[in-house]
């Protein structure tokens, strides 16, 4: 309970910083929603009875059905675009000066998916020049167990999709505004769930045996060893080797000298899970 209070804080804070400090992001001009295939619209012409209350739904082809005007085409319309061609169709038919009201009641055309481990994932309106950060809060922000990257997948005109990779950590907690891109209909936004795995030290360690750690933040070769306690009093520092077994599983070993890295002669190396650590022994 009080991770996801500090989640919840982090997530608002985020905000408050990004509109503060990235006054930048405040150049995302809104822009009206447009209807399309499947939305439902409310309807109302006072003084008209068919046409009070009326919902319709928008057909495949983006047109509507209405009394005393039968089909209307508004796909692509905004609300007010909407309101002002019926009071012009209507003017031109049956009434003078028609007062017309047009609300939208059900959002279906434009969605962007949210998946993977947020609060509340699922299919979410995509109202105007929404943003990824918006989308995110609005699925009341990343589940417990989020990993650390935020994978946006997007179709384009020839139906390929492209992807794009963002650190969540940037996004949310440094409030990175370069991040907070706009969404397009039809984006799938995945927050993918971090998952522990296995690294092995053993020999001359203190503690040796599994380190579990978690996937989206493995440690490097010196932290895996001291994470183990550091080395004993027997351990050979210069004589320390890898085991690695790729996909295929073949195995490759690789020594390395830790002192060196150490002293600042080498850099650390990156580990991967289910990599073997062997330290070995000082003869003296």
């Amino acid at each position: 309970m009080k991770t996801t209070m500090r989640l919840v804080l982090a997530v608002f804070l985020a905000i408050f910083l990004s509109l503060a400090v990235f006054p930048q992001a405040q150049t995302l001009v809104p822009i009206e929603f447009r209807v399309g295939p499947k939305d439902v619209l409310q309807i109302d012409v006072y003084g008209v009875d068919s046409l009070r209350n009326l919902e319709v739904t928008i057909s495949e082809v983006g047109k509507m059905t209405l009394p005393l005007l039968g089909e209307v085409d508004v796909n692509g319309l905004t609300k007010s675009e909407v309101e002002q061609k019926l009071v012009r169709l209507l003017s031109e038919s049956v009434l003078r000066n028609p007062q017309v009201t047009v609300l939208i009641k059900q959002y279906q055309s434009k969605v962007v998916y949210l998946i993977g481990a947020v609060q509340k994932p699922g299919v979410y309106p995509l109202l105007s020049r929404q943003t990824l950060l918006e989308t995110i809060v609005a699925a009341g922000g990343p589940a417990n167990n989020a990993g650390l990257e935020i994978i946006v997948v997007r179709k384009q005109n020839g139906g390929e999709g492209t992807s794009l990779r963002l650190s969540l950590e940037d996004l949310m907690f440094k409030a990175d505004a370069r991040l907070d891109i706009p969404l397009q209909p039809n984006d799938i936004i995945n927050i993918p769930a971090d998952r522990e795995v296995v690294i092995y030290v053993l020999g001359a360690v203190k503690n040796p045996g599994a380190l579990t750690v978690k996937l989206s933040s493995v440690p490097s070769l010196l932290k895996a060893i001291t994470k183990a306690g550091g080395f004993s009093d027997r351990a050979n520092q210069g004589d320390v080797r890898i085991r690695r077994t790729n996909p295929q599983g073949v195995e490759k070993e690789v020594r390395v000298n830790v002192r060196d890295i150490i002293r600042g002669k080498k850099k650390d190396v990156p580990l991967e899970p289910e990599d073997v650590i062997i330290i070995g022994e000082s003869i003296f």
